[in-house]
């Protein structure tokens, strides 16, 4: 593995939800409560637009632009033009916000929910089909974080911080129907919670541990087979970019630590996945 470095961009209060463009080779990541959407192109240019509310993921959209999992549900954004329109609308009032999200192969946004003062419970995972169809699948979820596929669409990996663990779905990629939680590893206690996450080519599942300045690799079946070191506290989310998917992007945010705040690149020693868009 290689070292970690920092890379040139402004750090951020709460740095989330990294996502690799290979179409471009863009990495696009955001500062959730500002409602700033980031964008560093393969020749360093730097690009960034305001959302107007705070925004927890963002994903590639197949027809151009961006698509936003925000305060109150999903928006487009259009990166031309910085237009922000509204796609759908969550009803889950002013005290929760919308949080981590990525989309599935068949191009559906899969995003959960928190309260804003991260009381349990209030939080649900929702999927937006690509007709714009919104699906409430999972609720009582105190704060949803990372999801990720298996390398065969079988499985679904998935976070709540506040239980403190790692869990597994079965997942059908025809339907994108879930089935029931379960555990594949505990990770942390007290306010070391788990948070983003990212699948890499040979099923592992590598885990920012927000409060642990780490980020864990576990197996399908819950081993621990490699850890990142980050030099900030609060460790928010891991995913694969750059030339054949070998560089690992991290996002943290301010805190404790000399890097808190910063975006973070290494080479793990494998490959991930591609990213996929939304096709709404």
């Amino acid at each position: 593995m290689t070292s970690l470095a920092p890379l040139p961009v402004p750090t951020a209060e709460l740095g989330e939800g990294p996502c690799w463009d290979a179409a471009d080779g863009t990495l696009y990541w955001v500062d959730v409560p500002p409602g700033r959407v980031h964008a560093l192109d393969a020749d360093g240019r730097l690009r960034s637009w305001e959302a107007g509310q705070p925004v927890g993921a963002v994903a590639l959209r197949a027809g151009g632009g961006l698509v936003l999992a925000a305060a109150d549900g999903f928006l487009t954004l259009d990166t031309g033009t910085g237009e922000v329109a509204r796609l759908a609308r969550v009803d889950h009032g002013p005290a929760v916000r919308m949080n981590d999200g990525a989309c599935d192969r068949a191009g559906r946004f899969y995003a959960g929910s928190m309260a804003a003062d991260e009381s349990p419970g209030l939080g649900a995972l929702y999927r937006l089909d690509p007709d714009h169809r919104l699906t409430r699948l999972i609720t009582g979820i105190g704060i949803s974080n990372g999801i990720g596929w298996s390398p065969d669409d079988r499985q679904m990996y998935y976070v709540d911080s506040l239980d403190h663990r790692l869990d597994v779905l079965d997942y059908d990629p025809a339907t994108g129907e879930v089935g029931e939680r379960r555990t594949v590893a505990d990770i942390g206690g007290g306010s070391v919670v788990p948070d983003g996450l990212t699948v890499d080519a040979d099923g592992g599942i590598w885990v920012a541990v927000w409060g642990g300045g780490v980020v864990h690799r576990f197996t399908p079946d819950g081993a621990l087979t490699a850890t990142v070191e980050v030099p900030a506290t609060y460790v928010t989310c891991p995913t694969f970019g750059g030339e054949g998917l070998a560089t690992m992007y991290i996002t943290t945010a301010a805190g404790p630590g000399d890097g808190a705040g910063r975006l973070f690149a290494c080479r793990p020693g494998v490959t991930g996945q591609p990213t996929h868009p939304y096709r709404g």
